[in-house]
Parts: C-alpha cells; structure tokens; sequence
C-alpha cells in the first residue's frame, strides 16, 4: 500500500524497524523541548500530514519503551486518524510517572499502526442471539 505523505519536519519519514513490525515510530517536531510534569500532557506536533486511502485509519498508538521506562503514555490510545483528515498528525502524551519529562525535537514519542476497517450498518431488533457468555461482563470468563 502506498500512502500519500506531507513531511514538514527536518526528520525522516516514519519506517517499520523490522520486517514484522506493525507500527512505525512518530518523532516530535517541536521548535523548543516541552517540559511535562507528573500527570501533564500536551499534544506534540509531528509535522507529518498524510492521505489515506478510504476504509483504512491510522492509529497513534504509545511506544513500550517510553512507557515502561519513563512512565509516558499517549492518551486516547489508540488515537484515531481518519481517511478524510488532513491536518498534522499530533500526539497527546502523558506523563504518568512521579518525575519531570523532557519531550526533544526528533525524539521518537509514538507510533503509527495503519489499519483496515469497516463501515456499519445498524439493524435495531426485539431480541438478540443467545451465548454461553450471555451478559456477563469484565472478568466473567474466569480467573486463569
């Protein structure tokens, strides 16, 4: 699939790491650092503006490492960009940590996980199939 991409940063177009990657990292383009305190966010420009085709999204999603090892996140996550969007792609991040955050120019913040998906209809009825499940909500299943 090819994409259609605007690239107003001085950083490189955002790649898959491996061959079996689903995301692609998403760097800041900020012109000054912005600093996070504990429990702050800001959206963060990337300067990226991209075309997608019709039935496909792009998520912004949070990078693990940033997460477990500082503690940042981003909000909304999966964030969603629809195909009939054409402003700059932004990251809402979150400091969820006990310590200041320091976002960089270029530093990799997020990641990017293109998607299909489909568009529904609704059916309203009386009465709905019936499951082994039932209604049975959040740990219903079981323990293990």
């Amino acid at each position: 699939m090819t994409i259609k991409i605007i690239n107003e940063s001085e950083h490189p177009l955002p790649t898959y790491e491996t061959m079996m990657s689903a995301g692609m990292d998403l760097r800041a383009h900020i012109k000054t650092p912005i600093q996070l305190k504990p429990l702050e966010r800001a959206i963060v420009g990337t300067g990226l503006y991209i075309e997608l085709p019709k039935g496909y999204e792009a998520q912004v999603r949070p990078r693990s490492g940033l997460a477990a090892k500082k503690g940042i996140s981003v909000l909304n996550a999966p964030g969603t960009i629809d195909a009939d969007y054409r402003g700059e792609i932004g990251v809402i991040l979150v400091n969820l940590s006990q310590t200041d955050f320091m976002v960089e120019n270029g530093e990799r913040i997020a990641q990017l996980v293109i998607a299909k998906h489909e568009r529904a209809d609704w059916l309203e009825v009386e009465q709905l199939a019936e499951t082994s499940r039932g209604a049975g909500g959040f740990g219903s299943t079981g323990v293990k």
